[in-house]
């Protein structure tokens, strides 16, 4: 995750947004410290570049990475369950189906990231997103091809090591545009890539990282 950005024992006393004492586990370096909250590290550890097949969910990253730009994914994270409301549980179908009224409805909403563009852009994506399922029978099958549909494992030594977009990326920002998607420049269908497993870029110490995995067993998995 260029900037991105979220387990350790459960109390239901604890809100999602406290700060969260260190576990001593190694993370990526967005992940890491004592002012991560639950949510964020939780993002982390059971998300963030674990594959994602489901359409309904790619779309829902679609969504969510477009609304992050110029953002942090901390603010977006933040708002998730409210656009989930606000989208109808990212059904496709039915976010394409949104009238302008539904949409400036929705601008008022304080839950949401209030920017006109990237609220009627869900709309946009979604119709696209339904040509994409049309012809090439699901979003799935098409997002994955531009990693040859299987996740590219990388073995970054540092935070800094990690790109901000790739030739993967580039590829797929210049196609989705192609198709009328919005808010796809190549840093965010990087990250984009990054959150749905197609790439991932846990660092090489990151208990996270497929090779860490293997060796440790996982609290709570």
């Amino acid at each position: 995750m260029s900037e991105r950005l979220s387990s350790t024992v459960r109390k239901p006393a604890r809100s999602g947004t406290e700060p969260l004492a260190d576990d001593g586990r190694i993370r990526c370096n967005w992940a890491t410290g004592n002012t991560i909250d639950l949510a964020y590290r939780d993002y982390h550890d059971r998300e963030w570049g674990v594959p994602v097949h489901d359409d309904t969910r790619l779309f829902e990253f679609i969504v969510l990475e477009g609304a992050q730009a110029g953002l942090s994914w901390r603010t977006v994270l933040g708002k998730r369950d409210n656009y989930r409301r606000a989208f109808h549980g990212f059904d496709i179908g039915r976010v394409a189906a949104m009238r302008d009224s539904a949409l400036e409805k929705l601008l008022l909403d304080p839950g949401l990231i209030r920017n006109r563009l990237k609220v009627y852009s869900a709309r946009d994506n979604a119709r696209s997103a339904l040509e994409v399922i049309t012809e090439f029978g699901s979003l799935d099958t098409y997002l994955w091809s531009f990693v040859g549909g299987k996740p590219l494992l990388n073995h970054w030594p540092a935070h800094q090591d990690v790109p901000a977009s790739t030739v993967q990326s580039d590829a797929m920002s210049k196609a989705l545009r192609k198709r009328g998607f919005r808010f796809v420049g190549s840093t965010i269908c990087y990250a984009f890539m990054q959150a749905t497993g197609m790439i991932n870029d846990h660092l090489e110490q990151c208990f996270c990282h497929p090779q860490n995995r293997r060796r440790t067993p996982q609290a709570g998995r």
